[in-house]
């Protein structure tokens, strides 16, 4: 298997040096070359694998044997074998319409360690192989941070630096990233938005020379593994339902702001796997939900929400979706780039328009239709969401047609925003690991957001 950039301009590169590499040395995101068809017969034979056995069987088809199977299989063993949960990611039914994908169960309550442990990992295992450093450097606007540190904490060979928007994440985010003492941990607190430190990490990665100097690698779902990783639960939902006798497509409804967690759902779907609607949930910063009901991808105002993972304006894996809905034409998504870092604004047409809203569907969640969801939910069956959960549950019923049956994405523990479950007037029993963290001590570095001081932290800590 082969990946190439969205914007066409490097040669064709392995898996692994696909994962060194992260953002393409062009500016670009990489993708598979080709994305692998699977036949019903396949299909049929994969409904009864566990997790782990379907992580190696997704796993193999994008690394060919680039990693020896046996050496896969115990990457894939140890990444999923820190949750707590031995489903890995349960299905856990709501109602005959509706189900809830919790993808909750790994070392930091998020669904982001399904991909980090075994980024993590994998890191690992490059830099005991080609005896290489490892230099970690990434954004989050919560969850992101913590599971990549949990994922390389002490790991011999790398270090990992984290920027966070300063006071714009939940408390046990931010106590799950500064808590942790390791010296190969650097946690960046950053004047701005997620937007902001997203922007410096991808300028930083595009400044090439930087980038190799330093041995910068990603840790964001700019990185294609992240995808790949991400792609595996939607088949373990699919196959679960199946087995409970549900029959025909199933419609998933994701939360998400960087579009990284429903483009893994679209490559799934690309690859054979009978989805039906895939409903992009957002919050009241919907550049997302405007894309596909308008065509218009503009940033707007920033808003600060319940749901502060999904608090982003710009995209980073849009890119790769634009690359696919423009038939694979590297030269027309470099056009499409360029103009929109120009002039912060991307206009489809309307045949464009008409195959994006067959792709996808949207809706973008207000504030007070968040909680009283959650509020709902509580009261009428018992379960608890968390608020970016509940913009997906909400998405679901505002969208699924009668008969449809929607499986929902559950991207973290109520516990890990409190602040929100509060405001509906529920009190929640946190987790034994997360009620710990409020008596450690923090260890962060605020910093301004510009390029300069970034690099300059950076530097220091690379350095040292």
């Amino acid at each position: 298997m082969e990946y190439i950039s969205t914007r066409g301009t490097i040669a064709p590169v392995g898996f692994i040096d696909a994962i060194l590499m992260g953002l393409a040395d062009d500016g670009g995101l990489l993708v598979p070359k080709q994305i692998p068809a699977l036949s019903a017969e396949r299909l049929k034979a994969w409904e009864s694998l566990s997790y782990r056995e379907l992580a190696l069987e997704v796993f193999s088809l994008y690394i060919e044997g680039e990693i020896p199977r046996d050496e896969l299989k115990k990457l894939v063993d140890d990444s999923y074998g820190t949750f707590r949960d031995p489903e890995v990611t349960p299905v856990r039914r709501i109602n005959d319409r509706l189900h809830v994908l919790e993808l909750f169960h790994g070392p930091t309550f998020a669904f982001k360690d399904v991909a980090l442990q075994f980024l993590g990992n994998l890191y690992s295992y490059i830099s005991r192989k080609n005896n290489s450093i490892i230099h970690i450097l990434g954004a989050t606007s919560g969850d992101t941070g913590a599971s990549a540190i949990e994922g390389v904490r002490g790991k011999e060979g790398i270090r990992i630096c984290i920027l966070h928007p300063h006071q714009k994440v939940s408390k046990v985010q931010e106590l799950q990233m500064t808590t942790v003492n390791d010296a190969n941990v650097l946690n960046l607190s950053v004047h701005g938005t997620f937007d902001d430190c997203q922007r410096i990490i991808k300028e930083l990665f595009a400044d090439v020379s930087f980038k190799h100097k330093y041995h910068l690698r990603a840790i964001n779902s700019i990185n294609i593994a992240r995808i790949l990783a991400q792609t595996v639960y939607y088949f373990y939902a699919y196959f679960k339902l199946a087995r409970q006798g549900v029959q025909g497509a199933i419609n998933f409804s994701v939360p998400t702001g960087n579009f990284g967690d429903i483009f893994a759902g679209y490559l799934a779907k690309r690859m054979g796997l009978p989805v039906g609607k895939l409903i992009l949930a957002t919050n009241e910063n919907n550049i997302l939900e405007r894309f596909v009901k308008e065509g218009v991808y503009e940033p707007g105002e920033f808003r600060g929400t319940y749901s502060p993972s999904m608090d982003i304006q710009v995209a980073s894996n849009f890119e790769r979706y634009l690359y696919y809905l423009y038939g694979a034409d590297a030269a027309a998504v470099s056009g499409i780039m360029g103009d929109f870092k120009k002039n912060g604004r991307i206009v489809i047409p309307a045949d464009k328009l008409k195959q994006v809203q067959a792709d996808f569907d949207a809706y973008g969640v207000q504030n007070d239709e968040c909680l009283a969801t959650i509020g709902t939910y509580y009261d009428d069956t018992g379960y608890l969401l968390d608020p970016h959960t509940s913009c997906g549950v909400a998405a679901a019923d505002k969208l699924a047609e009668a008969g449809e049956v929607t499986v929902a994405l559950s991207t973290a523990h109520p516990a890990k925003f409190n602040e929100s479950i509060q405001l509906v007037g529920i009190d929640q029993t946190f987790p034994a690991q997360i009620e710990a963290l409020f008596d450690k001590p923090q260890h962060q570095t605020i910093v301004e957001g510009t390029n300069e001081a970034i690099a300059a932290q950076v530097v220091k800590f690379y350095e040292a």
